[in-house]
C-alpha cells in the first residue's frame, strides 16, 4: 500500500465529494470526465502516451505527468530487441520452413550488416539504441529536437529526416502522437529508406501510437515489396476488428498492444513518490509539454 494516509477511490464505483480529490491517475478517461474535479492539483496519465488526454478541451490546467518508470522502460527494450531480432534472424522464414519440413537455412548476416533507425529518442527510444547497440547493429536515431546519446548517431527535424531513414534497413517507430507525427508512417516515408541491405527490403516495427500510421499505405507497401515486413503493436482501432487485414497478412507479426505493459505496484510507487516530492517543495518529473504535446 503506497498511499497508507490518504483516501485513494477508484472509479467508476467509489463514493466521493469530487472537491475532495487533488490527485487523478488516469488512462484514457472519457472525455470531460476530469473536469468534475475542480481542485486537482496533477493528473498523472498511466502510460507514456498522453496524446488521448492532450485532447480534451476541458482538461483542467493543471500540470500533466507522464509515468516513467524504469519497468515500462525494460519492457520497451526487450519487445524492440525482439523484434528486430526476429526480422534479422529470418524468423518467419525458418518458422514457414519448420511448418513445411523443408532443411533449407539461408545465409545469415551479422548484426553489423543491418542499420536500425529509432524514431524517438526519449527515455525509451534511446535505451532501446543502446542495447541494440550491444548487441552489434548499426543504431541511428531521429528525433523533433537535437540528442546526444553515447555509440548512437542521432539525427533530428525535418531537414535531417531523409539521411536518416536512407542509412536505416529496420526501422523502429517510438515516436509521441502529435498533430506533426499523425500518419508520418505512410508511403513517401517507407520509400525513403535503404533499399540495399542484406533483408532485401525495409521492415518497420511500431510501438508507439497507432495514430503514427497510414495503415493502407502499410498494406499497400507490404504487398508491392516497397516494405519487406512489419511488427505492429498498435493500430487506429482497438482492439483491432476481427475484418482487418493485419490479422492474416503473411508479412505482418501482429501484437496486441502489450509491447511495454507495466507492473502497477511499480506505477502506484511512481505516483506516490511524485506527490511525495510535490508536497515537499520539490518539482514534478516527467510534465508534458502542452505545446509540443508530450
Amino acid at each position: 500500500m503506497v498511499c497508507k494516509n490518504r483516501g485513494v477511490f477508484l472509479l467508476p464505483d467509489a463514493a466521493f465529494d469530487p472537491a475532495d480529490v487533488h490527485y487523478a491517475a488516469v488512462w484514457k478517461p472519457r472525455p470531460g470526465e476530469l473536469a468534475a474535479f475542480t481542485n486537482l492539483r496533477v493528473i498523472f496519465n498511466l502510460g507514456a502516451g498522453v496524446d488521448a488526454l492532450m485532447a480534451d478541451s476541458s482538461l483542467p490546467n493543471v500540470p500533466l505527468v507522464r509515468v516513467a518508470v524504469s519497468d515500462l522502460t525494460g519492457r520497451m527494450a526487450e519487445y524492440v530487441v525482439l523484434h528486430v531480432l526476429m526480422h534479422h534472424r529470418q524468423e518467419p522464414y525458418l518458422r514457414a520452413c519448420q511448418r513445411e519440413k523443408r532443411w533449407q537455412p539461408k545465409f545469415q548476416w551479422p548484426a553489423s550488416a543491418i542499420a536500425v533507425g529509432i524514431m524517438g529518442l526519449g527515455a525509451l527510444g534511446a535505451n532501446a539504441a543502446q542495447v541494440l547497440a550491444r548487441i552489434g547493429f548499426r543504431v541511428a536515431g531521429w528525433s523533433r529536437s537535437p540528442k546526444r546519446i553515447a555509440g548512437i548517431e542521432c539525427f533530428h527535424g525535418r531537414g535531417q529526416l531523409g539521411a536518416f531513414l536512407e542509412r536505416t534497413d529496420i526501422l523502429v517507430c517510438l515516436l509521441p502522437l502529435t498533430p506533426d507525427t499523425r500518419h508520418i508512417l505512410d508511403r513517401g516515408l517507407f520509400a525513403r529508406l535503404n533499399r540495399d541491405s542484406p533483408l532485401g527490403a525495409p521492415v518497420l516495427i511500431n510501438a508507439g501510437r497507432g495514430g503514427l500510421q497510414n495503415e493502407a499505405d502499410i498494406l499497400a507497401c507490404l504487398d508491392d515489396g516497397t516494405l519487406g515486413a512489419a511488427s505492429l503493436d498498435v493500430f487506429a482501432d482497438e482492439p483491432l476488428p476481427a475484418n482487418s487485414p493485419f490479422w492474416t497478412h503473411p508479412k505482418v507479426v501482429l501484437t496486441p498492444h502489450n509491447a511495454a505493459d507495466t507492473d502497477p505496484d511499480e506505477i502506484s510507487k511512481y505516483v506516490a513518490r511524485q506527490i511525495e516530492r510535490l508536497e515537499a517543495g520539490g518539482a514534478l518529473e516527467n510534465v508534458v509539454d502542452p505545446a509540443r504535446g508530450y
